[in-house]
């Protein structure tokens, strides 16, 4: 993994456009991962040696930007906003999340091939672990205490039992406000969130609904805006405290993001007893467990199989990186 540095976000965005290639690609490898519960798209930017870089993108949204907006002073706004870096890297995002919810229908496919889809998936973080540890910057051994707190800590969040919630356009708001939180945290995935608040199958539905008519398009687009305006809200509040932390506590910082990636492995353990329940002629996944494999099952070996993948995909991510 490409070692970031972590300076302050600068004045201006330093993105070049022959970047455009491979910000979109890390962007979908985020939408992918976003799109799966259990796993974060933020720890797929730590793997792809982008995370500094997006908390400071995010945190270049500051009130001078906003007021520069209203009062519009466009140039002011374009020379402050990592927009560069933001536009290519939201537009693979997007792209991922309407490519596996109305192409390949990951979501679908994680109920029919659960092993395959998150044995890739527990490969590419059980593979990142050692490279982000290894890019931490640790010195002291007592510091690997933080890592068991990280953990801890990421344990707690996928063990929680999802429960009933409303669909007002208040909670769906503040559903947005949390998932991007954890969207953007390495280990905690805003997809899980969105199981745990009850609005995974209500919110990626009505990315299914885009393009289907109008009509269809227009009423998924009244449910999804106060979902993204959340959204909005929560990375622009939450990116300030963290870029604090990875700038003036970034060994720490580090070790409880690798602590959150550890305890995220509990519920991404590909072999799970998993409990659905039928919700409007749909399949939901309410709880699931780890249990061991069958190692003469057909499922073993296709768990196995893309966990090596995933785990081959990161060494190879990792020598990119030092050649770039």
């Amino acid at each position: 993994m490409k070692q970031e540095t972590t300076h302050h976000a600068a004045a201006s965005d330093a993105t070049r456009w022959r970047e455009l290639p491979w910000l979109t690609a890390k962007g979908f490898c985020m939408g992918a991962a976003d799109v799966v519960p259990g796993v974060s798209g933020g720890t797929m930017a730590l793997i792809l040696g982008i995370y500094v870089r997006l908390i400071d993108a995010v945190k270049s949204v500051d009130s001078k930007v906003l007021q520069a907006g209203l009062r519009g002073r466009w140039r002011l706004v374009l020379n402050r906003v990592h927009w560069r870096f933001l536009a290519m890297l939201l537009s693979g995002v997007f792209a991922a999340i309407i490519f596996f919810t109305r192409i390949v229908r990951l979501p679908a496919l994680m109920n029919s091939h659960p092993e395959a889809v998150y044995g890739l998936f527990f490969g590419l973080i059980l593979g990142s672990v050692w490279f982000v540890y290894r890019d931490s910057g640790i010195t002291r051994s007592i510091d690997g205490l933080w890592i068991v707190l990280g953990a801890a800590v990421g344990l707690r969040i996928v063990t929680l039992v999802p429960g009933d919630t409303p669909d007002h356009p208040l909670f769906v708001f503040l559903t947005g406000a949390v998932a991007i939180t954890a969207m953007i945290l390495p280990g905690i995935s805003g997809s899980f969130i969105l199981l745990i608040m009850r609005k995974y199958e209500y919110i990626f539905s009505q990315f299914a609904r885009l393009g289907n008519g109008f009509q269809e398009t227009i009423a998924a687009l009244l449910i999804l805006l106060p979902f993204f305006l959340g959204m909005v809200a929560g990375i622009i509040v939450f990116s300030r405290l963290l870029s604090w932390f990875l700038h003036h506590h970034r060994v720490r910082t580090y070790l409880v993001l690798t602590g959150f990636m550890l305890g995220s492995l509990w519920v991404i353990w590909p072999w799970q007893e998993r409990t659905f329940e039928l919700v409007r002629e749909k399949q939901r996944l309410t709880a699931s467990h780890p249990v061991l494999p069958e190692f003469a099952a057909s499922t073993f070996w296709w768990g196995l199989g893309m966990m090596i993948v995933g785990g081959t995909v990161v060494i190879i991510l990792e020598m990119l990186g030092r050649k770039r």
